[in-house]
């Protein structure tokens, strides 16, 4: 019995609707109105079936984004994307671990809904313009317009600069040992001069408001976390593909730290301490492209 093309391309529908949303919730919610509008249609008509289910999920996620926008203009400081917990395997593929890392993540946020679904679809998963045209209700040409604006755009917030995995692990143990210790000094070599905190509390849990910027300013603020949370334990897991540093406190998660790398130290951190974005990290996300 041959599976139906929706449970085959499952995982990839996810991937691509998380990618566009940044919210596992909302991209949970899209496959599932996708899934309904597969059911409903005319199956028999469908000559590529992972085609036709890429560009229902597309059309459902832009939906999607431009009901929520102005949610997230109305949210309680800054907003950072739901993190999800990944397998180590997915860091294999260098380009999937990449696009659905939090660095990543936040600079699709600042793309227009039809950019960031150009991007993704061309530049993760290499679906062609004429498809992607399809998908977004724009003429190919229209498309490959957008495609190289939108990759001008990120490529200006997030040049591409290859770090190597075990020495990206390595930077990420020597930071979490200086967070679990207080050492002010480890603090300061680990982190870059200007260096950028960024903390997602949802006005559900305590969070600095606004990036905070600046070597000594992060390290004099981190440094302060054994003397305010003595109880807490620092570990490690497997989040948007990379290894990520969680905290928890009284036997439960509190906070997921995630860090971005840049010649050997630690350019930015993302704190994500939003109860409800922090929900699903029990249940481990299958990713595909």
């Amino acid at each position: 019995m041959t599976e139906d093309p929706f449970v085959t391309h499952r995982s990839l529908l996810f991937t691509v609707a998380y990618e566009l949303l940044g919210s596992a919730a909302d991209a949970e919610d899209v496959v599932q109105e996708t899934w309904l509008r597969w059911a409903d249609g005319s199956r028999a008509e469908v000559r590529d079936p992972r085609a036709y289910l890429v560009r229902i999920v597309t059309r459902q996620a832009l939906n999607r984004l431009r009901t929520i926008a102005r949610r997230r203009e109305e949210y309680v400081g800054e907003w950072l994307p739901e993190p999800l917990l990944t397998s180590p395997d997915v860091a294999e593929d260098v380009e999937l671990a990449e696009s659905v890392s939090m660095a990543m993540l936040t600079v699709l946020e600042t793309l227009a809904p039809t950019e960031r679904a150009v991007f993704v679809l061309r530049e993760v998963f290499d679906v062609p313009y004429d498809e992607i045209a399809a998908a977004v209700d724009k003429s190919p040409a229209a498309v490959r317009q957008i495609a190289h604006r939108s990759r001008e755009h990120v490529a200006a917030r997030r040049p591409r600069v290859h770090v190597d995995r075990a020495e990206r692990e390595q930077v990420v143990r020597r930071f979490l040992l200086a967070l679990d210790t207080g050492d002010l000094q480890r603090l300061l070599e680990v982190l870059a001069p200007d260096v950028v905190v960024v903390a997602d509390g949802g006005g559900e849990a305590t969070a600095v408001r606004r990036p905070i910027v600046g070597r000594e300013k992060v390290a004099k603020l981190l440094g302060r976390f054994r003397a305010i949370v003595p109880h807490a334990e620092v570990g490690t897991l497997w989040v948007n593909g990379e290894l990520t540093a969680r905290i928890d406190l009284d036997g439960a998660l509190d906070t997921i730290v995630s860090v971005e790398v840049a010649d050997g130290r630690i350019s930015r951190i993302y704190a994500v301490r939003n109860p409800r974005k922090l929900a699903r990290l029990d249940e481990e996300a299958t990713l595909r492209r």
